[in-house]
């Protein structure tokens, strides 16, 4: 979880001690005073009285008129429904006209459906026309490019479809500029927990991370069945490549998988072992490999990337070259690199860095961009919503995925599940994400007061892939306690490539200024080979060129919630200016997310609502923005909170507003009126960081 999403604070209001405003509404401090305050110097003729408050009669009024309607309310006793009775529920609805078969819209022809009437959708097109709400102002998201809109008669742009419904292939859903997807082969074999993990396991059991079987007997049989493996070079399926995976294994793992087949429990028995806090490895805690390590590896490469029943390993006329044996890693300094000197490196973002946000910040300048994070355990799964997370978008030319996970076995797996499926440039493993339910669980932030199980961690994950693996952390969890400083120069040569570090801990979550002198002491001791780069409150390039000037250590600086209140901060650091952006310039960033989110998340009415949402997201934090020409002091800084004030004209006013009702106006604007009983609360605003404990 990254660290824009969880801030709380709400857009501050007056403070009643001390009044900034007279009864007519002037300004009293000077925007000195102000900013020592740490308020928004906006400029006098620009402020507006705060609203009036009810009065105490009218309060309670409401009150009342709350509490009678929450004894009606309890009167009624809801029927509590059986799970059968829900799911009869969903059937019907899937059956209504509403929910017309994907495919019938597409083509217009009732008889296409080759599932009949087995199928879970609705074939009444008719009964579908007559209820379809009105189509939106513009053009199909898919207008201009060179294939048809996979939505058919269901897109809420289908009157600019040449002829009604185009032609096209019903399996362009999934857009040919988007990748990463999840094949549905592998998913099913996620499902059903089958998947093997050859690189990972054998990675593990290098290692020492594989510990001890679930039972004497199991154990015997596993090493009795792996020197008979060995000794007769045969592969269970016979052709020496593993049932469930396509890509060739050794004997070692070929019995593995055949091993955890004859379990009949459908689990792996690493799946249930965790590492010890100090685990057993056979390498030194140095960054070059020891001659244990070397011995491993040759013992599994002379059989991996060949088929089991090829010539003899001691046949010296045989050669493996290390680009056909991919368990020949690397060695670290050999692998590839990803140079982040000088890059604008947009933030993995939680709920609102989505792909069409990241989109619209790439045509803002953004060079380095990073999925939201997803957690192993579902990805290990094959949820598709998780793996919805690590899709790429074709102009993301630099692009890395963060994965979240509490053990190195989960972590692992995960990253050569990635290597085999995805198209990625890094993988980044998020070791300070403060959320409670994250760290509840052994991950993120909770991985800071375990350093063995950190090295463990980043020393699997560096075995298995040749991708740079960075990782990003907090100074520590509690205030003074488990300071990063202490790990630095280990976790460059435990393998990881690049590290990225919040300058706050994780007890003071979003509080407080982040500690930049503190990434800078890191920066300073950090290894050659470990590339740093810092990461809180950088909201305009002066903060970045300060960074960038006081510690030359640095190699770049991670924008987060600057990027999500003003996208534009990548070309005001880019051209070195600030941008007076008109609410107009504003208006057509958000009308390119719209665009960007339909080809996304589709032009039906799933899609449409879909995209709205996430667009109410963005605008509970692009409200925050006060504009450069409203202000006494330049630059705005995170940390303002901002005064009653109107913007310079009507829109801008409305974009500046803290209510949600404006936030749905301004999504209106751009995807029509809302459905009945529409309503919308931000995610980010949680309570869960009211408690004493989280600072």
């Amino acid at each position: 979880m990254d660290d824009a999403q969880k801030e709380i604070v709400e857009r501050p209001k007056i403070l009643e001690d001390q009044p900034l405003t007279n009864s007519n509404g002037v300004v009293q401090q000077t925007p000195e005073e102000l900013v020592a305050r740490a308020i928004a110097p906006v400029k006098k003729e620009y402020l507006r009285p705060p609203p009036a408050r009810p009065s105490s009669t009218t309060q309670k009024d409401g009150v009342s008129d709350t509490n009678d309607k929450a004894s009606v309310q309890s009167s009624l006793v809801k029927e509590k429904k059986s799970k059968r009775q829900l799911k009869r529920e969903r059937r019907q609805e899937q059956k209504s006209a509403r929910n017309i078969c994907p495919v019938i819209a597409k083509t217009g022809d009732i008889s296409a459906c080759s599932y009949n009437e087995k199928c879970r959708f609705s074939h009444d097109l008719e009964a579908f026309k007559a209820q379809r709400p009105d189509d939106l102002e513009g053009e199909c998201p898919f207008f201009k490019s060179e294939r048809s809109c996979p939505y058919g008669w269901a897109c809420r742009f289908s009157s600019t479809h040449i002829d009604g419904v185009p032609d096209g292939n019903l399996n362009s859903l999934k857009k040919c500029s988007e990748i990463n997807g999840l094949k549905k082969d592998v998913q099913k074999l996620l499902w059903k927990n089958k998947k093997c993990f050859p690189k990972a396991d054998a990675k593990l059991k290098d290692l020492g991370l594989l510990g001890p079987a679930k039972s004497k007997k199991k154990n015997l049989e596993d090493e009795e069945g792996e020197k008979s493996d060995l000794n007769n070079h045969h592969c269970p399926d016979g052709n020496g490549s593993c049932e469930v995976t396509h890509h060739p294994v050794t004997k070692i793992e070929c019995f593995a998988e055949a091993s955890q087949e004859a379990d009949g429990d459908g689990e792996f028995e690493s799946d249930v072992l965790r590492p010890s806090k100090k685990p057993k490895s056979t390498s030194e805690e140095n960054c070059a490999l020891s001659e244990a390590q070397n011995e491993g590896l040759s013992d599994i490469g002379q059989t991996l990337g060949a088929n089991c029943n090829q010539a003899e390993p001691g046949d010296e006329s045989e050669f493996i070259p290390p680009e056909a044996d991919r368990s020949l890693k690397l060695h670290p300094r050999e692998k590839m690199l990803i140079d982040f000197r000088e890059k604008l490196y947009l933030a993995p973002l939680t709920t609102v860095g989505n792909l069409p946000f990241r989109r619209v910040c790439k045509v803002l300048g953004a060079d380095v961009t990073c999925g939201e994070m997803a957690m192993c355990t579902n990805l290990l799964q094959g949820q598709a919503s998780e793996w919805a997370l690590l899709r790429r978008h074709s102009s993301e030319d630099l692009f890395g995925v963060q994965i979240c996970g509490a053990y190195p076995d989960t972590v692992a797996r995960t990253v050569e599940l990635i290597e085999q499926e995805c198209t990625v440039d890094f993988i980044d493993i998020n070791m300070g994400c403060p959320i409670d339910i994250v760290v509840n669980k052994g991950a993120g932030s909770a991985l800071l007061t375990k350093p063995m199980r950190m090295k463990s961690i980043i020393e699997v994950a560096s075995g298995i892939v040749d991708k740079p693996i960075t990782v990003k952390v907090r100074i520590g969890y509690f205030e003074g306690k488990s300071r990063i400083d202490s790990l630095i120069a280990d976790i460059g040569c435990w393998g990881a490539s690049a590290i990225t570090i919040h300058g706050r801990s994780r007890q003071q979550r979003y509080s407080k200024l982040a500690d930049w002198e503190y990434i800078y002491q890191c920066a300073r001791k950090s290894p050659n080979n470990l590339q740093v780069l810092g990461n809180g409150d950088v909201f305009s390039f002066l903060d970045w060129n300060i960074h960038k000037a006081e510690c030359p250590e640095l190699s770049s600086c991670m924008v987060a919630r600057g990027a999500l209140i003003k996208p534009w901060i990548f070309t005001e650091i880019k051209e070195q200016r600030h941008w007076d952006i008109s609410s107009g310039e504003r208006l057509r960033i958000m009308k390119d997310f719209v665009h960007f989110g339909l080809e996304h998340w589709g032009s039906d009415t799933k899609g449409v609502e879909t995209t709205r949402r996430f667009l109410l997201e963005w605008l509970s934090y692009t409200s925050r923005y006060i504009p450069v020409g409203l202000l006494d002091v330049v630059p705005q800084r995170l940390n303002w909170r901002s005064p009653f004030y109107f913007g310079r004209d009507d829109l801008e006013t409305l974009m500046v507003s803290d209510s949600a009702a404006d936030w749905i106006r301004i999504s209106e604007m751009l995807l029509g009126k809302v459905p009945d009983g529409f309503t919308f609360a931000p995610k980010h605003k949680s309570n869960a960081y009211d408690r004493a404990e989280n600072g």
